[in-house]
């Protein structure tokens, strides 16, 4: 097995020169024609303009001639290749921007660049229209299939919970995902589980990004530029996950004043402070900036005067502290160099009942450098982190606990083709420790250390040919302490049948090396671990279909193949319907079945009775529809998601604890006055029970304290042992709720703007389950009834 990885490995360095070797090719026989690439950023505060709408045609139009037309990427940049020589007129359109034209001549340079800056003004009306064009063309270049694309804009847009906005309200209503609730944290993405999704912020990792009260993640939404949910058959630029991947990225520092915001609200308070290092005055938009945030929850102190009516009039249990700083440097020629730091600290108490804690603290460096001479952008990060959780229940719970300690650096080449194609292709080289420890329901101890890399390289290319969008790539993951390297194919494809109507489908492979230090079975669970795939597995699995396999290892796998269609019914309303099918071949998972240690002495005794992890497979498939709405003032979203998940353990199929099979979300938003700075944001949810293993009784175990000697016929022995039902046999009720926000700006001469924001979380005061804690039956709700205002000053 040793020598047949190693060739594997060879074969991968093998590739990843070659594909330096074709793109370096391609780059210099792109140079005989001519390239025009540009950087597009705002005047007032000299940020990217990401999603500006960049057109260029030739003054002396010929009938070979098209209208070239592109969108700005997140670092404002747009590209045109294969143009002929001669003059053109180029102009940069923005809703909420002057448009702006200028005219370039291609004659001895081959490689040209520009730099425009987009500045507002009080008499440019909004042009609606562009926006939705730009957007529209988007969806024509792109396969864009089971993503979600918000920007800050879109977030504030949602409704916000204890009068603060957070990113977790998008990723809750995102078609194909399934929320455990208010607390917590936890999302399944279309039948995978929390461990099978990767998020990142600038390129790194983040472990656990949610805090235990759930409607608040670790990420500052004021700093937020972009944040892409994909929640299945995504290319080959991303892999290291097999179910979803949400990706997001904060903006720079302000380059032209210093400035920030404060807020506070019953739930936390919180500062961001920004503003220039250095200027350039000679180049716009280039120069040094900074940015940094800090919140704290405060309803550890507000909770028990504000809310008497929650947890007995004890208040509400909850304590974190989030902090953020980045530094970051811009080249006039567009190149750029951050560096980065945070530091994440969650704690929760319920008396009695439970207790957990968990902290996480990192950082890196991105850079991105635009050559002078080279139409190829490469981009590289570099970053470290670590995660520690704890985790003990009341009544002789045994402490659960988990930790990881990783690093990550890959470099990314990004090369533009005519008529919006384009090539990527990069290479990620990763290392991770971990350290878990947990006992099963037979009070079996799971313990598990170990060190392990990561090798990757991808290419991913995209050719748009008249109605046609391909979308080709391969993605080959190395996992060297396993040993194994799983080869994974991408593809996605997309045809615009007409101007309103486009069909598209995607699919592909996708392998990691992480299992959860949390079983699936469990009805609801705030511990959540990270594990290194076990290499150490049962050496005989039986598929569902009876045929038998010897697992080389624990790494999971799962193939993905969705198909859907877009529909625009008018400018404004869109229709997006989308069928998956999930195949997991192999899933590892905690062994609740464990009664024996492996040790020499249990070698008579079967696999699935003594290993930590045992293999299962599974399935999972559904529907989603997404209804949308977009104007000016008036903002629609409809969510319907039909799902179901099936694991097979090797003797019976059940139900994952995260198998909800409706799931319903309507939000809506909408702006008064004519600045547009009174606006109301409404959302309802809908979920049917979700599966959990009942208690069928209780009984008192033996715990044989004087061995083969004991005399069970009069001990008396005081642990309380449970008796299980048949497992996930049973639904918890039906989960629903309803959440109002209102905003109120107030805007003032020195440009400073006073924001007044209230709200109720579950207006009509449904109980919604939580956590039960089987021994002693005690139950925690989700949150009841609760009404907050906050107060915010941008200045």
């Amino acid at each position: 097995m040793r020598d047949n990885y190693l060739l594997k490995l060879n074969i991968l360095k093998k590739i990843l020169f070659f594909l330096t070797l074709i793109l370096s090719s391609a780059s210099l026989y792109a140079q005989s024609e001519f390239t025009v690439r540009g950087f597009v950023y705002n005047a007032e505060n000299g940020e990217a303009a990401a999603f500006v709408k960049v057109l260029i045609k030739p003054i002396v139009f010929k009938p070979s001639d098209e209208l070239n037309g592109a969108t700005t990427d997140l670092d404002g940049y747009f590209q045109f290749s294969s143009l002929r020589g001669g003059e053109y007129a180029v102009e940069v359109r923005s809703a909420e921007h002057l448009s702006i034209y200028d005219t370039i001549t291609l004659s001895d340079k081959a490689l040209v660049t520009l730099r425009y800056e987009l500045v507002k003004s009080e008499e440019v009306k909004e042009m609606e229209e562009v926006a939705i064009f730009g957007q529209d063309q988007s969806k024509r270049s792109n396969v864009e299939m089971s993503v979600n694309k918000l920007n800050q804009e879109g977030l504030e847009r949602l409704p916000s919970f204890g009068a603060e906005n957070d990113i977790i309200s998008a990723f809750a209503i995102t078609p194909g995902v399934v929320s455990t609730g208010d607390q917590g944290g936890q999302l399944y993405v279309r039948g995978g589980t929390p461990i099978q999704n990767k998020i990142t912020l600038d390129g790194m990792t983040i472990y656990n990004p949610f805090h235990s009260i759930g409607f608040f993640s670790v990420f500052e939404t004021e700093l937020i530029k972009s944040a892409d949910i994909y929640t299945g058959g995504f290319s080959a630029e991303y892999g290291g996950r097999i179910s979803s991947i949400m990706d997001i990225t904060y903006r720079d520092g302000d380059l032209t004043k210093h400035g920030g915001l404060v807020s506070v609200s019953p739930f936390i308070g919180k500062a961001v402070l920004e503003g220039p290092v250095f200027k350039n005055k000679d180049a716009k938009g280039s120069g040094g900036s900074y940015v940094f945030s800090a919140k704290h929850s405060l309803l550890n102190y507000t909770s028990e005067g504000v809310y008497p009516y929650v947890n007995d009039g004890e208040g509400m249990p909850f304590s974190f502290t989030d902090i953020y700083g980045k530094f970051t440097v811009k080249s006039p020629e567009g190149s750029k160099f951050s560096a980065f730091g945070f530091s994440n600290n969650d704690a929760v108490r319920y008396d009695n009942i439970a207790d957990l804690n968990w902290k996480s603290y990192g950082g890196g460096i991105n850079f991105t450098l635009v050559p002078s001479s080279n139409p190829v952008i490469i981009k590289g990060h570099l970053n470290a982190s670590n995660y520690d959780i704890f985790f003990q229940e009341e009544n002789g719970g045994k402490p659960r606990t988990s930790g990881i300690t990783g690093f990550d650096v890959g470099f990314d080449f990004l090369y533009f083709l005519k008529n919006q194609s384009e090539i990527t292709y990069g290479f990620n080289i990763g290392g991770f420790s971990t350290n878990f420890s947990t006992f099963n329901s037979v009070d079996r101890e799971i313990k598990v250390e170990n060190y392990n890399t990561e090798l990757s390289a991808y290419l991913n290319y995209k050719l748009v040919k008249g109605r046609w969008v391909f979308n080709p790539g391969i993605r080959l993951q190395a996992y060297p302490s396993i040993p194994a390297v799983i080869p994974e194919p991408r593809l996605g494809i997309k045809v615009n049948a007409t101007e309103k109507l486009r069909f598209k489908m995607s699919g592909g492979f996708y392998s990691q090396n992480f299992t959860s230090a949390a079983n699936d079975r469990d009805i609801v669970t705030l511990f959540y671990g990270f594990v290194a795939a076990p290499t150490d597995v049962q050496s005989k699995f039986t598929k569902a279909n009876g045929e038998e396999i010897e697992p080389e290892n624990g790494l999971q796998t799962s193939w993905h193949g969705i198909f859907g269609a877009e529909y625009d019914l008018t400018r404004k309303l869109s229709l997006n319907v989308e069928g998956y099918y999930k195949y997991y071949p192999k899933l590892s998972n905690i062994n609740v079945n464990k009664l024996y240690d492996d040790t020499p002495e249990f070698n008579q005794i079967s696999d699935i009775y003594k290993k930590d992890f045992l293999i299962e497979s599974g399935i999972a498939y559904g529907v989603d529809v997404l209804l949308e709405y977009k104007s000016n003032r008036l903002f629609l979203w409809g969510v319907y998601s039909y799902g179901e998940s099936e694991r097979w353990d090797g003797f019976m199929t059940y139900a994952p604890s995260f198998d909800r099979r409706h799931n319903i979300n309507l939000v809506g938003s909408y702006s008064f006055l004519k600045d547009k700075s009174l606006e109301l944001s409404l959302r309802w949810n809908f979920g049917s029970g979700l599966p959990f293993t009942p208690t069928s009784g209780y009984y008192q175990g033996e715990d044989f304290g004087n061995g083969v000697t004991t005399d069970y016929t009069t001990s008396n022995p005081s642990e309380l042992s449970i008796l299980l039902g048949d497992i996930n046999s049973a639904r918890l009720p039906t989960y629903h709720r309803f959440d109002i926000t209102v905003k109120k700006k107030f805007s003032f001469k020195n440009k400073t703007i006073l924001e007044l924001k209230g709200g109720i979380t579950n207006i009509y005061d449904r109980d919604n389950i939580f956590y039960v804690n089987r021994v002693t039956n005690e139950k925690i709700y989700q949150l009841p009834f609760l009404p907050s205002i906050g107060l915010s000053y941008d200045f």
